[in-house]
């Protein structure tokens, strides 16, 4: 028999989930000291006290402030260590490292897609590597869905057109289930993956004989190209369109006067939904893309974009000279 099938816990997996597995069994060791009693006296007093029995039946007040003030204050110490250890995680699981790795994640019923930064793509199957963080950029390209590591203890909804993130740090090998964990459809039980953790050197060659040839930013500029994007913001356009070289996580002035970080959801929406945030200087006459590319392609174009440069990095970022001027210190100012 196998024995996934006896197992009454989830594997264990990253140090994440040995924090919620504590802080699980933690608070339902609280709730017991508190919550037994309560039965246990209900019991007796109802045994004691049934009708017939001979026992003291005056009913005028009694109580003792030192039994008061303990069944106070021991709950409340003891619910706020629960929430501060519980604030704590929440910190942690929503602050991925800064040298995480990045992996794109595209739920459609009933798949997940997954893309590598060097441009390997897998279904239904997510290759990571042991001992490095992993950061999951992930959106619906249908309805909403709920990605599940019951191994690493971490849930995270992919909502349609908005990005979440999801991060783990995997210290255990060997193969685990993915879940989706929202109502998705027909086959929704049939929505399934595998994680799979390896070692450095065996995750290295698995990258090396999954057969991409290219990165998901060359697979970006192939797009950027077939669709005719160079012909506007390529560096010999004629066409007056805002620059892309240093755009990715630049502040952008937009013609209402407000400012909006070029991020990844500015990227997106300006590639599907083109008037909904007009660059100021410049005219509405982008076609929208939004029946012509689909979210794949949306991330491929996003990563070409953001390997042209980010603010700070060798000078770029920098305004060109046809592009809005930066904002002042006193503009940024609320």
């Amino acid at each position: 028999m196998n024995d996934d099938f006896l197992r009454l816990w989830p594997q264990t997996a990253s140090e994440h989930a040995s924090s919620i597995d504590w802080l699980i069994w933690s608070f339902t060791g609280m709730m017991t000291i508190f919550v037994v009693p309560v039965f246990v006296l209900t019991i007796l007093f109802a045994i004691r006290y049934r009708k017939g029995t001979k026992v003291r039946r005056d009913h005028r007040p009694r109580g003792s402030m030192k039994v008061e003030m303990t069944w106070i204050v021991l709950p409340f110490i003891g619910s706020m260590i629960i929430y501060l250890v519980s604030a704590k995680l929440y910190y942690e699981v929503r602050t991925p490292p800064v040298d995480a790795m990045e992996i794109q994640v595209v739920a459609k019923q009933w798949m997940w897609k997954f893309q590598h930064p060097g441009g390997q793509r897998e279904i239904n199957t997510l290759h990571v590597p042991l001992g490095r963080p992993v950061r999951l950029n992930m959106i619906s390209q249908d309805v909403i869905h709920s990605l599940y590591f019951p191994a690493l203890r971490i849930k995270q909804d992919l909502l349609p057109g908005r990005y979440t993130q999801l991060w783990f740090n995997a210290t255990e090998a060997g193969r685990y289930e993915v879940f989706c964990a929202e109502y998705c459809g027909t086959d929704h039980s049939k929505m399934l993956a595998t994680l799979i953790v390896q070692p450095p050197q065996e995750y290295a060659r698995w990258l090396s004989q999954a057969g991409a040839s290219e990165s998901l930013a060359e697979q970006g500029e192939v797009l950027f190209r077939q669709f005719g994007c160079s012909g506007c913001h390529g560096p010999a356009a004629v066409a007056k369109a805002p620059k892309l070289e240093g755009l990715y996580g630049r502040r952008v002035a937009l013609e209402d006067g407000s400012f909006v970080v070029a991020d990844q959801a500015y990227i997106r929406d300006s590639i599907l939904l083109p008037h909904k945030q007009i660059v100021a200087g410049y005219e509405s006459i982008m076609p929208s893309f939004a029946n012509v590319i689909d979210e794949e392609g949306v991330l491929r174009l996003t990563a070409y974009i953001q390997s042209l440069g980010k603010v700070g990095e060798s000078g770029q970022g920098e305004p060109h000279a046809d592009s809005p001027r930066s904002p002042t210190p006193e503009e940024t100012l609320p």
